[in-house]
């Protein structure tokens, strides 16, 4: 990860993605030095979440490999893109003839292996409209932003500036910088706070926003800035509505204790259900068992407690005390 855009871009899709898929981050390709920055499988029993995810369930309906860029794309960059993508189909091969009980196959035999291994797709996702890249693989526009290379690359050119401005085009959105982020970010803060976006979109702001050195303002950085800025702005209006709220409680306060019981359950509510979104974006597995007591949890503190530890947790057992 070379600076903190990229691994905001990284992290989002993969957490995003995991709503539908099993995904992945930093892949190691073996026999190669280049890692996949996304790798992401379709759930079959997801697809009908995925169809409302919008262009990203699109994009997903398929094995991928995704590869955002802070800025345009070169050709050469597109074409060590497109080496992890034959290396990466090469490895798939060999695991599933050594599934298979054919390792000892000859891996340069013209056989195909059992069970045979589909072809994965290259998303490359940029900010402007990389010409020599189209041109060199006689990508097609298929909708606007999206491009098509010739059938046996498998591969698909986002470009950004040319999405439209819908929700449908948000979460891609948001891996934009300047005029683009800035508008994502509006467009992020006027969906309603149940919105699926919300849920994979501000923990990660959340992150980046407190973790590490503070990101630097100049050019190079200019993702972390427009992210840190818009993250003030939220972190305002959050303080700003905690102090309407407790002017209201303290105007209550001794008369309306029935309600405020009620209100502290709803909270507990939804600090439980963002904790199990927080797991389920970073990849930890919830059992049954571990999920009905986080929603029985009515503690808020303790709520808040685990998902704190949630964001940098590596295990379910990082985040959860253990039960007397």
């Amino acid at each position: 990860m070379h600076n903190r855009s990229d691994q905001f871009s990284k992290s989002l899709l993969r957490d995003g993605l995991s709503l539908v898929s099993a995904a992945e981050t930093e892949v190691e390709v073996l026999a190669a030095t280049q890692k996949i920055d996304v790798y992401s499988v379709p759930d079959p029993a997801r697809a009908a979440e995925r169809a409302g995810m919008g262009l990203l369930g699109e994009l997903a309906a398929e094995a991928s490999l995704f590869e955002p860029f802070h800025r345009t794309p070169s050709l050469r960059q597109v074409r060590r893109c497109l080496r992890k993508q034959l290396t990466w189909h090469h490895e798939l091969e060999r695991r599933a003839r050594s599934a298979a009980g054919s390792a000892a196959l000859d891996e340069d035999a013209d056989v195909p292996p059992q069970p045979a291994v589909d072809f994965p797709a290259l998303v490359v996702i940029g900010t402007g409209r990389p010409e020599t890249v189209l041109d060199a693989y006689r990508c097609e526009p298929v909708q606007p932003g999206v491009y098509h290379a010739v059938p046996g690359l498998v591969m698909r050119v986002v470009v950004l500036a040319e999405l439209p401005r819908t929700r449908a085009t948000l979460l891609l959105r948001l891996l934009g910088s300047g005029r683009l982020l800035r508008e994502a970010l509006a467009d992020l803060a006027a969906l309603p706070d149940d919105a699926w976006e919300k849920s994979i979109a501000q923990p990660l702001l959340v992150h980046f926003r407190l973790g590490g050195q503070e990101p630097k303002t100049d050019e190079e950085d200019e993702v972390s800035a427009e992210i840190r800025a818009w993250f003030e702005d939220y972190e305002r209006k959050l303080r700003s509505e905690e102090r309407k709220v407790g002017r209201d409680e303290g105007r209550r306060e001794g008369r309306d204790e029935g309600r405020r019981e009620g209100r502290d359950e709803g909270r507990a509510e939804e600090a439980a259900r963002a904790l199990l979104t927080v797991l389920r974006g970073r990849g930890i597995a919830v059992p049954d068992v571990a999920r009905e007591r986080i929603l029985a949890e009515k503690d808020l503190q303790t709520l808040e407690r685990w998902l704190e530890r949630a964001v940098i947790a590596a295990s379910l057992a990082d985040v959860l005390d253990s039960p007397t």
